[in-house]
């Protein structure tokens, strides 16, 4: 696990409650598309095959599929996120039960400063600092 991956795991949890959001507000609007009269071409249904133009009802092409591709993008967005956020916490749950695995989930799941962890586990920031940099150069 590298420093940078562990340092945005916060960032992550922030970025993907806004994503959630968005996409919720993507799709309301996709919900309020203006349906609009439109024309396609289709076989006849017996042989032989001529071609007829059909009347439909359909969302407004262009808003529709403008919307459905942002959608689109923010959930490969999201999907990456959650998986780059996975990885820390798999990590940090692999960690053998001690001082350290605690630091981690205050620190990284938790959302504390180092200087909280350590006041609730009754070490310095300085220690709290030591013990993750020692274990992120370990790895």
């Amino acid at each position: 696990m590298d420093r940078k991956q562990l340092k945005k795991y916060k960032s992550n949890k922030r970025r993907i409650a806004g994503i959630k959001k968005t996409i919720d507000r993507l799709v309301e609007q996709l919900d309020n598309v203006p349906v609009v009269p439109g024309k396609v071409t289709k076989s006849g249904d017996e042989f032989p095959y001529i071609e007829q133009h059909v009347q439909v009802v359909m969302e407004e092409p262009k808003e529709a599929t403008r919307l459905k591709e942002r959608i689109r993008e923010k959930r490969q967005d999201l999907s990456r996120l959650e998986q780059e956020n996975e990885e820390v916490e798999k990590y940090i749950e692999q960690l053998p039960v001690g001082m350290k695995k605690e630091i981690f989930e205050m620190v990284y799941l938790d959302g504390m400063t180092q200087k909280e962890a350590g006041d609730s586990l009754g070490y310095t920031q300085s220690m709290v600092s030591k013990v993750i940099n020692a274990d992120i150069k370990d790895s």
